[in-house]
């Protein structure tokens, strides 16, 4: 899935953030197929459930229909082309959720091999913020944090000072 470039630092801050905020009591609906961060949840005795790989732009049945107390959606909301509309499905009062921000030197990522793995947002802070409250969301703690490379040049470097991911924890309003 990550040909070769696991993200260590981003799975043990996210996981840092839910540990936080999220009992392991609490049942997790995780938006998107199952993954390697869905195993880190279950290994450490989070339950969760994943949607099946449905377009949930599109259909947000297993989203509606499930009974789980807790959200989870890590880097989903910026392949999505209506996130408002899924946001407002989720029947549990609890949300956990990562994007990417928006690099003002580089352009949203776009792989040419998956169409599923493309980027049509990448928010700036504020945004997301905004998607949130206005989905009827209330923002209890946030977190940046910066994804440096190991490259050299202009762009490498300014990502060593330039926070590239943004999670949050809502509570429904």
């Amino acid at each position: 899935m990550y040909e070769g470039k696991f993200p260590h630092k981003r799975y043990k801050l996210t996981f840092q953030f839910l540990q936080k905020h999220i009992s392991t009591t609490s049942p997790i609906l995780d938006l998107g197929v199952e993954n390697p961060f869905t195993k880190v949840m279950k290994d450490y005795g989070y339950k969760v459930e994943n949607t099946k790989g449905e377009d949930i732009d599109i259909d947000t049945t297993n989203i509606e229909k499930s009974n789980a107390e807790v959200v989870t959606a890590f880097e989903i909301f910026e392949h999505l082309l209506s996130p408002f509309t899924v946001l407002k499905s989720i029947k549990g009062n609890k949300l956990v959720a990562s994007v990417p921000l928006r690099l003002w030197f580089s352009t949203a990522y776009r792989s040419k091999t998956d169409k599923w793995d493309r980027h049509y947002h990448e928010f700036e802070d504020w945004q997301f913020d905004w998607l949130l409250e206005k989905a009827g969301w209330k923002i209890i703690d946030r977190k940046k944090w910066t994804n440096p490379t190991k490259k050299i040049g202009f762009r490498p470097t300014l990502r060593w000072f330039t926070p590239r991911y943004y999670i949050v924890y809502a509570e429904r309003r």
